[in-house]
């Protein structure tokens, strides 16, 4: 159970989608009872009939910043920056056209302190220090750094999905941010949110299910491999997270009522998992989540979960065994697998009740 080795699956490169469904709720469901490990197949849209009035469907509002960017060094080399902190107060000065971020940096040599790497529109970044694998690099814009940002980053898609960095990304800048994003910090989507529609949000609450919303930042620790063969030596990064006042009280209700939390999202999960602690009751309030979801973990605030596919040897594999139980979670990888459902960020959904 506790063995990197035991969250390990095949699985053919050809279902690792490298583009979203034509509509985001065509995508296929595959419906998980924990009761019984009983699987049945849908499709998304279908999760209306799947949610009950009295349940209240999480949701995690982030959203993803367009903060790849590709540039040159002053000697000429490529150099590819990623910002991991956006979302935070921490690099806002008084100067609208200067940041200081967190980054990750791509080159052909590490990028010593003092390195300048230039980006199209007269952006320029350079580096600080550098610390375990992070870079601090200072942002300099010829205006205003967000509205810059914007127009010449490139959304940060998770490396499995391949892109030419020359090709236009408009599709991906729409479709790799869910319907409902609103509060920009993310360097990746919560994936499983990707599937819903205004439509089927609206047909979500005429049946009478409250939607309520959370934000946690996605981080870089969504990318981070596991390492080491015990699992319990992992250590998670933090993530930036945010829960309302009205939120923690239309969960805390519905648990009092006896309805379920459907959780969209294992980011929505971690979330209010952190918020509960171990009395259960949500607390309103903001701060960094480091909680690590494993099999062998009690849940105490969420009832039912949709989530994407992960990958194999993923703390977000070990989230769904620990709520499903390892040996079923892996059965249902393997009945997807066997039909040839699309996984990872564009691939298709689970709902596990």
């Amino acid at each position: 159970m506790y063995s990197l080795d035991d969250y390990d699956y095949d699985l053919p490169e050809a279902l690792i989608a490298q583009t979203p469904a034509t509509d985001r709720d065509g995508s296929r469901l595959l419906h998980l009872s924990r009761g019984n490990g009983t699987v049945s197949h849908r499709h998304f849209h279908e999760i209306v009939t799947l949610l009950r009035p009295s349940d209240v469907l999480v949701v995690n509002n982030t959203r993803v910043v367009p903060g790849r960017l590709h540039g040159r060094k002053a000697t000429g080399g490529k150099a590819e920056l990623l910002i991991l902190d956006y979302g935070q107060a921490d690099g806002r000065g008084r100067d609208d056209c200067k940041r200081v971020y967190r980054c990750l940096i791509k080159a052909s040599k590490q990028a010593g302190a003092g390195t300048r790497i230039h980006f199209d529109e007269g952006l320029v970044a350079e580096v600080r220090d550098f610390s375990e694998g992070i870079y601090t690099v200072a942002f300099s814009a010829p205006e205003p750094f967000d509205g810059l940002l914007h127009r010449i980053g490139r959304m940060p898609l998770p490396p499995y999905i391949k892109r030419d960095e020359t090709q236009p990304d408009e599709a991906d800048r729409m479709r790799y941010q869910t319907v409902y994003a609103r509060e920009e910090g993310a360097i990746a989507a919560p994936t499983a949110g990707l599937h819903f529609t205004d439509a089927v949000l609206s047909q979500i609450s005429e049946k009478g299910v409250t939607v309520a919303a959370v934000t946690l930042h996605v981080g870089y620790g969504t990318f981070v491999p596991v390492r080491v063969d015990d699992i319990r030596d992992h250590r998670i990064h933090e993530e930036w997270y945010s829960i309302s006042q009205e939120t923690a009280r239309i969960v805390s209700q519905a648990k009092a009522d006896g309805g379920r939390v459907v959780a969209v999202g294992t980011t929505s999960v971690r979330t209010l998992e952190f918020a509960a602690g171990t009395g259960g009751k949500i607390q309103p309030g903001s701060g960094r989540c480091d909680l690590f979801i494993y099999p062998g973990y009690t849940f105490t605030c969420v009832d039912a979960m949709i989530t994407n596919f992960h990958l194999p040897r993923s703390t977000l594999l070990m989230l769904v065994s620990a709520f499903a139980g390892r040996e079923t979670m892996l059965q249902a990888y393997a009945a997807a697998v066997k039909e040839k459902y699309r996984f990872f960020s564009y691939g298709d959904a689970m709902l596990i009740d």
